[in-house]
């Protein structure tokens, strides 16, 4: 299977993964074939992407780090937990605190963990989706760095909350889709803030995961906010959270701009370490992200292109690569794979519609 712009699928392709709404209903299922009116009914629900099985994708298999039956509990979860703090100023940390244990569960059932998000992403949706990528990145870069149990929940349930004060800042400043001005910016830095005195009052909530929401935007050379504190004075987690926030937000399409692909904002956030986020967190984080998800088109340097079919976990730019067009851009009768990793001279130089 291979994910594509919706206004790219064509009538009667076959959904590869099934489609959920807003609220955690199934829109469709996995398997069906894709009428134009349902296509359509999908663009209504602002859903811009999709997978499709076909001849190009046969025996890609794209598997999300938690299972979908994972992530919609943690959506709801995450939903009903902000709607409660809104109409009674509570927190039922207890009730978030089941959503981490599910995602750790299903993330240590992975032996070798390389994270493909697969999420189709609403951009209506976007802070509880954000909510649970940040909690997922932040927990597998906790593995990779060794915490122990007890402090994978900890960061687990903080980064599922980092946002929470977000609630207080005023709509019309979050979903602006344009420049924000010197106070309004000023506004939504104060959500970290917000965040913090709201799971510092509700208690059943340990310092440190509170410090995610307060910290998660402080950068180690102290350009970030609210304190604009730096490198060891930042909580770890903080550190953390941090960079799963930026590469999540920079890979989601959202009201003022369009996402980025992957590889650009792991290119970002690597080029970024020792100046915006820590080394050792940065480390722990790429290796466990697929730099060219499953299924992802790429150019290569010869000028052939093709589609992404397995990861190298070891060298992750360099791919197994299914070949779908020669150098002159003519489809192929008989695909081809090529491991990147054995073929020195063959990189990618780019990605693409395929």
């Amino acid at each position: 299977m291979r994910k594509v712009h919706i206004d790219k699928v064509e009538p009667w392709s076959k959904l590869g993964k099934t489609i959920f709404s807003s609220d955690g209903r199934i829109l469709l299922q996995a398997g069906v074939r894709l009428k134009k009116s349902y296509i359509d009914k999908l663009k209504c629900h602002n859903i811009a992407e999709l997978y499709v099985e076909d001849d190009i994708s046969e025996g890609i298999e794209v598997r999300d780090v938690v299972c979908d039956e994972t992530r919609q509990e943690a959506k709801s979860i995450i939903k009903d937990v902000l709607k409660t703090y809104v109409l009674s100023n509570s927190i039922n940390i207890e009730h978030a605190m089941g959503a981490v244990d599910k995602i750790i569960d299903d993330i240590l059932a992975h032996k070798d963990i390389l994270v493909n998000l697969t999420d189709i992403k609403s951009v209506d949706d976007y802070t509880f989706e954000h909510s649970i990528n940040v909690c997922i990145l932040s927990v597998v870069t906790g593995i990779g760095l060794g915490l122990s149990m007890p402090r994978l929940k900890e960061l687990g349930l903080g980064a599922l909350l980092h946002d929470i004060g977000k609630i207080k800042i005023p709509e019309e400043i979050l979903k602006k889709p344009s420049v924000l001005t010197a106070d309004e910016f000023d506004e939504i830095k104060r959500h970290t803030v917000y965040g913090y005195e709201a799971l510092k009052k509700n208690g059943n909530i340990s310092a440190p995961s509170a410090m995610v929401s307060f910290a998660h935007h402080e950068r180690l050379n102290g350009s970030g906010y609210p304190l604009q504190i730096k490198g060891e004075s930042i909580h770890q987690f903080a550190k953390i959270a941090a960079v799963a926030d930026v590469y999540d937000a920079l890979t989601s399409d959202r009201v003022y701009r369009s996402k980025l692909h992957p590889y650009a904002a792991y290119e970002y956030v690597t080029s970024m370490a020792n100046h915006y986020f820590d080394q050792e967190v940065v480390d722990s984080f790429v290796k466990h992200i697929a730099v060219y998800p499953l299924s992802s088109g790429v150019v290569l340097n010869t000028g052939e292109k093709g589609i992404v079919a397995k990861t190298n976990k070891n060298m992750p730019t360099k791919p197994v690569v299914r070949i779908i067009y020669d150098a002159e851009g003519k489809k192929l009768s008989n695909y081809y794979e090529l491991d990147l990793a054995k073929q020195l001279n063959v990189a990618i130089a780019g990605v693409c519609e395929i």
